[in-house]
């Protein structure tokens, strides 16, 4: 079995430009959601990249074509500086969306970030029952203050997405969740399955749907997509181990997207660390034109060279590239095989028997 991947470098690929930057600006959030996609080892406080550095990634990521940046985390508000670095982002020419957990983000906060020219907030909220929601989030009191924090976003005119995770908690609820977005003033609804990677790889078991749940909630957003048709955007993300099809994992590997950690390491995916023997450089020592176009872990899987069949000889290869790099070595123990997900796989069989075990345990919290 291959444990990591290979550090040579795939054979050349067409280079895209990348549109999308994920900056996470720290792993520092006071919520312990068990699906949390920051990687079970934080990134500390002390080792965060200054406003200056970030100012200048913002800089260098709009000449190589980034159109927009999402301020993320952890909890962006963390960062006192956070006014100063999304002002940068604007200032770089970039569209600036701020991804929060509501907690943290006071009056004031946001007033200084709208009156700076944030474009966009996204909202993520645990579930439309105030108990469960909280429960959840590992946070008392949280869901009151995301509700709070919407109706002062959309009070001051910025676009607001509510960002929903789908898991066995509140599957049953997805159309009093997208009443409960159309009734904070959102403009979109992200419905997305949990996908399990760090804390929720850690929580499968407590957080995996029966097959009967999934489809039931695939079936209702199709009719709420209908029912709100110009009220709001209904945005659904299927849940890989239900799946017919792997998702095509962040547009493909060293595509069309980059993310940058709280301590300035450059990855083509939030969960891309969770493969050993990548090498991961960073903003502090490289210029990111640089980083994209030349880093052994960016080229370590672009394109579809290394992919074995049944995805050479497979017609939806440059389709989905072949599915999730890190889900397949979580799966297979070998980055490069056909993610497990695709019911063409060898492995399909893993995934099948995953989706099928479920617990009722205590959540592991996310904490750090």
């Amino acid at each position: 079995m291959q444990t990591q991947a290979d550090p040579r470098p795939a054979p050349a690929a067409a280079l895209h430009s990348p549109l999308g930057l994920l900056a996470e600006l720290t792993h520092r959030c006071p919520l312990g959601c068990p699906y949390c996609s920051n990687p079970l080892e934080l990134d500390r406080r002390t080792d965060e990249l200054d406003t200056a550095t970030w100012a200048r990634v913002f800089r260098e990521a709009a000449a190589l074509g980034v159109l927009q940046v999402h301020l993320s985390g952890g909890e962006p508000a963390a960062r006192r500086d956070l006014v100063d670095i999304m002002a940068a982002a604007r200032d770089a020419g970039l569209y600036t969306n701020l991804i929060t957990s509501g907690v943290g983000v006071t009056t004031k906060l946001l007033g200084a970030l709208a009156d700076a020219g944030l474009d966009h907030v996204q909202i993520s909220i645990q579930d439309s029952e105030p108990k469960s929601a909280d429960h959840i989030a590992g946070y008392d009191g949280a869901y009151a203050r995301k509700r709070a924090l919407a109706a002062e976003v959309v009070a001051l005119k910025v676009p607001l997405t509510a960002n929903i995770v789908i898991h066995r908690a509140n599957i049953e609820r997805v159309d009093e969740l997208v009443a409960m977005a159309l009734e904070m003033g959102a403009t979109r609804v992200e419905i997305a399955h949990v996908q399990y990677y760090g804390w929720a790889l850690k929580n499968r078991a407590a957080l995996m749907p029966t097959r009967e749940q999934v489809e039931r909630a695939v079936g209702r957003v199709e009719a709420l997509r209908e029912r709100h048709h110009g009220r709001i955007v209904i945005d659904a993300v299927v849940p890989d181990y239900h799946a017919r099809f792997p998702k095509p994992c962040v547009g493909g590997w060293g595509r069309r997207s980059l993310n940058v950690t709280p301590s300035g390491r450059v990855l083509p995916c939030h969960a891309a660390e969770s493969i050993p023997g990548l090498e991961f450089w960073s903003v502090r020592d490289r210029p990111l034109r640089e980083i994209w176009e030349s880093s052994p872990a960016f080229n370590a899987f672009r394109g579809t060279a290394f992919l074995p069949e049944p995805c050479q000889g497979c017609a939806r290869r440059d389709l989905d590239f072949g599915g999730c790099r890190c889900q397949a070595f979580a799966l297979t123990g070998d980055a490069k095989a056909t993610d497990p997900v695709c019911h063409l796989s060898p492995h399909h069989h893993v995934v099948e028997e995953l989706a099928a075990f479920r617990e009722d345990g205590p959540y592991v919290y996310r904490r750090g």
